[in-house]
């Protein structure tokens, strides 16, 4: 009778094994990489159900078609690794797969040299620890793999968890009682065909919709090895109580305690509060979010809040607290300019970015987190997402931008953190788009609040400016009046003719330069009240050369006369901030020069030096400053006067430096002709007044 039964059930099973290998041969909905290594471990499972069939489970070629399949298997799973690129990354997996083939191919040797009760336990010894090492893998593999290969992988996984489960029971038993068990064996038919049935699922995508998604808590190996040895436990219980018994009524209890187990099963499934309590436990350990989001913002709070112990600005830990979320290696930082579009800030180990100086135009900035809380690179490239607001070219064409994160305090948006793809790239869904915007907000009040408090900052060092130039101011003029009084007196009392003359020249310069550093001074924070007239560049320079030629040596160079329009004492001043800057960044070797060249609507006078320079950072940043200096004692006050007297004349001052190579301060003025022009154009256009244009 148990050979018909045996006949039966290892007939059906090989129909469905070759069944579920013909559909996953002939299914070509899906690329994957692991469909011929199913196909092929389906066939052979279903050449081991017909060889058991038709021999039994003793003879053994029966044997060796059965160490092949279980061989196939193991590649199988190997294969379904390499579907989102985990067979490289993952290092520790090849070598797991080699030693469980190694050890199931020990089979060979005891099929060959060893027999008997000895065999059977050394059998069953081996085939547990392959199962056991077969079980953590399935467990990594799916509980590893990213949310757009999931679907792939869930209903294969669960026909090999299935397969290496009832294979680690079926052989548990045997070794701990020394003995097949017969029901067991016969059930190993049953248990293949649930498992090809399963297969031809997968290889279907029939339910390509089901994410089955375990938690985060839980760690891989952790709850794994927990598992096993949980199991390990109760079935040395289990067969401590089975050996007290003997013959048949040993292999009675060993289907009774099976059959005890599946009537539990079909009383608990109906019961509606048991099934609800069941659910509950599942959502929360096996189907959880992606995110554990208090641990999450806890990690979120501890990097953006803290920079104890770290050289790290609040720039890098806003972009590091985003990308830590999202699994992100690096990222960058874009904030606005004075323009109204965004420009580079900071970056976040991704210091090979090459991000243009306007990285973001005002006009792309108008649906930024309005319509998208964030963006999708990667749907933009590919056209699924036409109702995005357009983003520049380098961000497209940049593969390894992967998302950006708007930074909205209220409704005003106060920058972006672009965020590198993850190692294990995925799609961005709808838990990433909730948990990124709350917390591109949250860094933006950060990055708002450090922007008010510099403010105070800055005012609160204004007013000490203030009261100190105020003393200045005092001294000054005090020092002014007894110099004048000095030169007044020593008109009347030299004695010495030449002597008296010189002095009279010295003293007199001395407090001509003292008025005059009182008129500036008294009119400081309000450049432009001056008239503006014509200004001969070259003439200039000469002149600012020559007055700083004691000091150090300066080149002029200038190609053709050069005549623009400004305020001659402002510009005058303002070059001079930047020649003294010049001289004090430039060792004594070091060239200084200044060139005037004639761009017909403009005209330009760059002052350049060979000093140590200064980094971009600083440039973007701290260059035009108040109170922001390379100097040790400087008040940064210089370059920021200078660039504030070129712009009231209507004219530009633009900076270029490399360390350790040197800088260029360009400025920029409306050249005679182009004033004219533009004076004659407004003269002959007539003001709109209110009839006109109504």
């Amino acid at each position: 009778m148990t050979g018909v039964v045996a006949f039966v059930f290892y007939g059906l099973a090989a129909m469905a094994c070759a069944l579920a290998a013909w559909v996953s041969a002939s299914s070509r909905k899906t690329k994957r990489v692991d469909r011929p290594a199913v196909t092929i471990a389906l066939g052979l499972s279903a050449a081991w159900c017909v060889a058991i069939a038709a021999l039994g489970s003793d003879p053994p070629l029966v044997q060796l078609i059965e160490v092949a399949r279980n061989i196939a298997w193991i590649a199988a799973l190997f294969r379904h690794f390499a579907n989102d690129g985990r067979d490289e990354s993952l290092k520790v997996v090849r070598p797991v797969i080699l030693t469980l083939a190694l050890v199931e191919g020990l089979q060979l040797m005891l099929i060959a040299f060893v027999a008997g009760e000895l065999r059977v336990e050394v059998v069953a010894l081996l085939r547990m620890l392959v199962a056991i090492g077969a079980l953590v893998l399935v467990h990594n593999l799916y509980g590893g793999a990213s949310d757009s290969s999931r679907h792939l992988l869930a209903w294969n996984s669960g026909a090999m968890a299935l397969f290496w489960g009832f294979e680690l029971n079926l052989f548990t038993i045997a070794y701990l009682t020394g003995q097949a068990a017969v029901g067991l064996e016969l059930l190993r038919a049953l248990v293949m065909a649930v498992v090809a049935a399963l297969f031809a699922i997968g290889a279907g995508q029939g339910t390509a919709g089901l994410a089955f998604r375990p938690s985060r808590v839980v760690t891989f190996s952790s709850l794994s090895l927990a598992v096993v040895a949980a199991y390990l436990l109760v079935m040395v219980g289990l067969a401590d109580g089975v050996a007290r018994f003997s013959g048949d009524l040993a292999r009675v209890t060993q289907v009774g305690l099976l059959l005890a187990a599946a009537t539990v099963s079909l009383l608990w499934l109906p019961s509606p509060q048991l099934r609800a309590h069941a659910r509950v436990l599942a959502l929360k350990h096996l189907f959880k979010h992606r995110y554990d989001y208090r641990a999450e913002w806890l990690r979120f709070t501890g990097t953006i809040g803290s920079s104890a112990g770290t050289d790290d600005s609040l720039h890098e830990r806003a972009i590091q607290s985003l990308g830590d979320i999202a699994d992100s290696p690096a990222g960058l930082l874009l904030l606005p300019d004075e323009e109204g579009g965004l420009a580079f800030a900071a970056h976040w180990q991704w210091p090979t970015a090459e991000v243009p100086a306007r990285a973001m135009p005002p006009e792309m900035l108008r649906g930024i987190g309005k319509s998208r809380p964030v963006l999708d690179f990667d749907a933009l490239r590919a056209g699924r997402d036409p109702a995005a607001p357009s983003v520049p070219e380098w961000l497209l064409a940049d593969q390894r931008v992967w998302a950006g994160v708007p930074l909205l305090h209220g409704e005003r948006l106060v920058g972006v953190v672009i965020l590198a793809r993850p190692q294990i790239a995925r799609r961005l869904d709808w838990e990433d788009f909730d948990l990124l915007a709350i917390a591109g907000r949250q860094v933006a009040s950060y990055l708002a609040e450090q922007v008010g408090q510099e403010a105070l900052q800055d005012a609160a060092r204004f007013e000490e400016f203030h009261r100190r130039m105020a003393f200045v101011m005092h001294d000054i003029k005090n020092l002014s009046s007894q110099l004048g009084l000095l030169a007044r007196n020593a008109e009347k009392h030299a004695e010495n003719p030449a002597f008296r003359a010189d002095m009279l020249v010295t003293l007199r310069n001395s407090a001509d330069k003292l008025d005059a550093l009182m008129t500036r001074l008294g009119r400081y924070g309000r450049p432009g009240t001056e008239a503006i007239g014509d200004i001969d560049l070259g003439q200039l320079a000469q002149k600012l050369a020559a007055r700083h030629g004691p000091r150090r040596p300066i080149d002029v160079a200038r190609d053709r006369e050069c005549i623009v329009r400004g305020n001659a004492e402002q510009l005058e001043q303002a070059i001079d901030h930047l020649l003294e800057n010049a001289i004090e960044a430039t060792p004594a070797d070091a060239r200084i020069a200044i060139e005037v060249r004639n761009r017909g609507l403009s005209g330009e006078i760059t002052v350049m030096d060979e000093g140590k320079g200064m980094s971009p950072q600083f440039v973007r940043h701290s260059l035009f400053r108040p109170f922001v200096s390379t100097k040790e004692n400087g008040f940064g006050i210089g370059t920021c006067e200078a660039r504030d007297l070129v712009r009231a004349m209507g004219g530009r001052l633009d900076v270029e430096s490399r360390e350790g190579v040197g800088s260029r301060f360009i400025i920029r003025l409306p050249s005679k002709g182009a004033s004219q022009l533009m004076a004659m154009q407004a003269a002959r256009t007539p003001p709109v007044t209110s009839e006109k244009a109504a």
